[in-house]
């Protein structure tokens, strides 16, 4: 009896995780189309109200409102930015109302890495946090770290 149970509380959640996928898949999607396609409003609906996005520059830790700010002269410009997900992972909390992902990204920057957490929300999932990095091939690091220098240099004395 207790296996029985055990199997039937796996298989559920095995579909609940398949829909929930599906749908936090459609999402993503959502959010990198509206970007594609400069729909502001569209874009920023997907995420949550205390929002953050991490850019690829150091200084960029953007509470909602302020990347609004940042972002709406490149939504403006009839194109904000494209990312095309070439692999994505997505995960979800015991209690099913959070889930995080990775993805790998063909953008205009190169490749990149997104990351992110979504939170179940009344109105379903919506983005709450996320991370976009420019991907770098381990021996490219010392070059980078090269040219990066001075900038890190000027922002470490900043943050000190």
């Amino acid at each position: 009896m207790k296996k029985t149970v055990y199997l039937i509380l796996f298989l559920s959640f095995g579909l609940w995780a398949q829909q929930e996928k599906k749908q936090v898949n459609i999402l993503l999607e959502s959010w990198h189309q509206a970007a594609a396609e400069a729909n502001f409003e569209n874009y920023f609906n997907l995420m949550t109200k205390d929002a953050v996005f991490i850019g690829t520059d150091a200084s960029e830790n953007w509470q909602l409102e302020d990347f609004k700010s940042f972002s709406k002269p490149y939504f403006d410009k009839d194109k904000a930015w494209t990312f095309h997900p070439l692999e994505r992972n997505i995960y979800f909390s015991k209690n099913k109302k959070t889930a995080w992902f990775d993805e790998l990204l063909e953008t205009d920057l190169g490749i990149c890495r997104g990351s992110g957490v979504l939170t179940l929300t009344k109105e379903g999932w919506k983005i709450q946090h996320y991370v976009l990095s420019i991907a770098i091939p381990n021996e490219n690091v010392s070059k980078i770290k090269q040219l990066n220098d001075p900038h890190d240099s000027a922002l470490l004395e900043i943050l000190k």
